[in-house]
């Protein structure tokens, strides 16, 4: 067993924190000189304002961790570079988000992601030999490898070759060296805070003679003989390892040269680091994500200014195939990392709730509105929830009876409120009627009687909002609410928390939330007539590849190849699944459960030659069964499929056709789908799905 740090937990949310904030400090000017951003803004203390009312938009800097550490959950705990391949094909729709597109042959990643899909397994996907050289050592071999030191805390070289591994997917030469760099100073800055000794723990992982170990060796050399002109050391930097030197749009050597003076000149301060490299130029988001999740992690929380975190609001967006998976909070992203590091060290990773207040400072992105009275202030604060955790104190001013608080989270966005969304995130409810709300939330002994407080959600398809029952809050106290949401069609729940009213006198002073979550078997039902375009398809629903739109009151798929489209949540495991489907061309139209990404599921449906056929994905197509069904284009068939442990079981318009038991290698869990394949146009009218609450033998 590995011991963890006392302070782990805290030193991986400081450290992922301090990723998201170097991340937005540098994307307004990425790719500008260090001369462009001196001229036009001179020195950049803070963040470049957002447009009013948007959130950050999703960048690769962070979707890309948070689908590379997929791996230890999908592969266990010790992926190759071929199973990190596979996660990112799993996890990322083809030809659109995650990744920035820019063509094969001049996007390493995008090189990469075709040559995956075209059956090249990793670490050939990414290697010098295929690609060439100008295209393999591109930047993004560094900037994804924060995650790999976060869970494998002083253990530099172990980090590095987890590094190594991922970059590998993507990159080759110097750019692997760069992963490698990066994961082993954050490892090392769990117990190393000053930035020299932390570069010769990089240097330490690569060898020697390479361009990496040179430039990183001419900023220590630089740094030494003039120590206090980091603008000097940057024209140093230009002149002798700028972009004019190295082919390719964003090559790794200059931009490692910045991670080094960034580290060096900031005197070990957080917020020296990641201004300077943001002022110093070119990649500036990718240079100040790596620089901010280093320096946090050696500086911890207490080492960040609270004014980066305010606008933060612990809120971020990802970008994958997992819609529920992609309004995460950074505290909830620093949850399944310490997780995991906790199991690569053989230590305990207890459960947490979805909404928790335990890490100082930390929001998990709750907003707050009031009618008839006023919210004043939202703060973490500490030892006041049950088993002295933090809490989230919601602090209103002259809340007036009738009027009403409300202290809630988004789990989704809708298109515009995001800044921009180039990196395509979509979204999937995370939250659904059946499912049962719960929290703890107390009062001082202060408060008055007549405070109550309801567990609350809002409906955004259908403009409603659906509150729990009121409980008074008795002064003094802490309180355990519930609220079991009804059955709701076509609903897709976009928020969640607390509503507070007074019946009694006007309440100034606070409530505390110690946490909320929510669990059980959870339903959907919809009719598409309902639902809206968005995100170039429709709202709650992700998608592969395909031409998907609503048309005619139904939402369509079609297309050339394989195209499936997905909603639910990832961890549904027995489900009852039934859809209205109306084959309109073509000879493949199907559902899907327990689906796992692009690469794993279950799907059945009309098949070729009057056939019903039940299909496992595994890295590729196979049929499990398939029985006659005399099937025509233009009529309306009810199909149903069911999981329940290992049987799976089909039937088309309420006969049973197909009734299996996958007895290897069976998911468990997992989304629904809709597709259709090889030319095929596919008209979905109406899905419903239920998880049923205990095992039993699907009909």
């Amino acid at each position: 067993m590995t011991i963890l740090p006392a302070d782990y937990r805290d030193r991986v949310y400081a450290g992922w924190l301090g990723k998201c904030i170097g991340v937005r400090l540098g994307a307004p000017v990425e790719n500008w000189t260090a001369a462009e951003i001196a001229r036009d803004l001179g020195e950049i203390e803070w963040f470049l304002p957002l447009p009013p009312g948007k959130v950050f938009k999703p960048d690769d800097d962070t979707a890309v961790p948070l689908i590379l550490m997929r791996a230890l959950e999908d592969h266990g705990l010790e992926p190759t570079a071929e199973q990190l391949g596979e996660t990112i094909l799993n996890y990322v729709a083809d030809g659109r988000g995650t990744f920035w597109w820019g063509g094969y042959g001049i996007s390493t990643e995008h090189t990469a992601y075709a040559n995956l899909a075209g059956g090249l397994a990793a670490p050939r996907s990414g290697s010098a030999e295929l690609n060439g050289t100008v295209l393999a050592e591109q930047i993004g071999g560094q900037i994804f490898s924060d995650l790999w030191g976060l869970v494998v805390p002083n253990q530099p070289a172990r980090a590095a070759a987890y590094a190594e591994r991922a970059s590998r997917v993507t990159h080759d030469g110097e750019a692997v060296l760069g992963g490698r760099f990066v994961a082993a100073l954050v490892s090392a800055a769990f117990s190393e805070r000053e930035p020299a000794r932390l570069i010769e723990a990089g240097l330490a992982v690569i060898p020697p003679a390479s361009a990496y170990a040179r430039v990183m060796g001419a900023m220590l050399a630089f740094h030494a003989a003039h120590p206090g002109d980091w603008r000097a050391a940057q024209a140093h930097l230009a002149a002798h390892f700028g972009y004019d030197r190295y082919r390719g749009l964003v090559p790794v050597i200059p931009n490692a040269g910045v991670i080094g003076l960034a580290l060096l000149y900031s005197e070990g301060d957080f917020s020296r680091a990641v201004r300077i490299a943001t002022m110093a130029g070119w990649d500036t988001d990718c240079n100040a994500g790596n620089v901010g999740a280093i320096m946090a992690t050696a500086v911890g929380l207490a080492g960040i200014d609270a004014a980066w975190r305010r606008p933060m609001n612990d809120e971020l967006v990802a970008a994958s195939l997992i819609g529920s998976r992609n309004c995460p909070t950074i505290a909830a992203c620093a949850d399944r990392l310490a997780g995991l590091g906790a199991q690569i060290a053989g230590a305990p990773a207890p459960a947490r709730p979805r909404f928790h207040f335990d890490y100082p400072g930390s929001t998990q992105g709750f907003c707050a509105e009031a009618r008839l009275g006023e919210v004043i202030d939202l703060r973490q604060t500490a030892a006041q929830g049950a088993d002295q955790r933090g809490v989230l104190q919601v602090t209103l001013r002259d809340l007036k009876k009738k009027g009403e608080a409300r202290a809630f989270a988004r789990l989704s966005f809708r298109p515009g409120e995001l800044s921009a969304n180039y990196y395509g995130a979509t979204f999937s409810p995370a939250l659904y009627p059946g499912q049962t709300l719960t929290a703890r939330v107390g009062v001082p002994a202060t408060a008055p009687a007549g405070l109550q407080a309801a567990l609350w959600t809002w409906d955004d398809l259908g403009q409603t909002e659906h509150q729990g029952p009121a409980q008074l809050l008795e002064p003094g106290r802490w309180h355990s609410l519930a609220f079991t949401l009804p059955g709701l069609e076509g609903a897709q729940l976009t928020r969640v928390g607390l509503a507070l009213r007074t019946t009694g006198e006007a309440w100034s002073g606070p409530v505390w939330i110690d946490w909320i979550d929510w669990q059980g078997p959870a339903q959907m039902s919809t009719r598409f007539a309902r639902e809206r375009s968005e995100y170039g398809a429709i709202s709650g629903w992700t998608f592969l590849r395909g031409y998907w739109r609503l048309e005619d009151g139904a939402y369509h798929g079609s297309g050339p190849g394989l195209n499936e489209t997905y909603t639910g949540d990832p961890g549904w495991q027995d489900v009852v699944l039934t859809v209205d489907v109306v084959p309109l061309a073509g000879e493949h139209h199907r559902i899907g459960v327990r689906v796992q990404g692009a690469c794993r599921g279950y799907a059945a449906g009309l098949a070729p030659n009057g056939q019903i056929a039940l299909y496992k994905n595994q890295n590729g197509w196979r049929t499990l069964a398939q029985a006659p069904c005399a099937w025509q284009l233009g009529r309306r068939y009810q199909l149903r499929m069911a999981a329940a442990g290992p049987r799976l079981a089909v039937s088309v318009d309420g006969e049973l056709l197909l009734s299996v038991e996958d007895a290897e290698a069976v998911y468990l869990r997992g989304l629904i789908s809709l597709g259709c394949a090889h030319g095929s146009h596919t008209r979905f009218e109406a899905v419903t799905v239920f998880e049923t609450p205990s095992p039993g033998a699907p009909g």
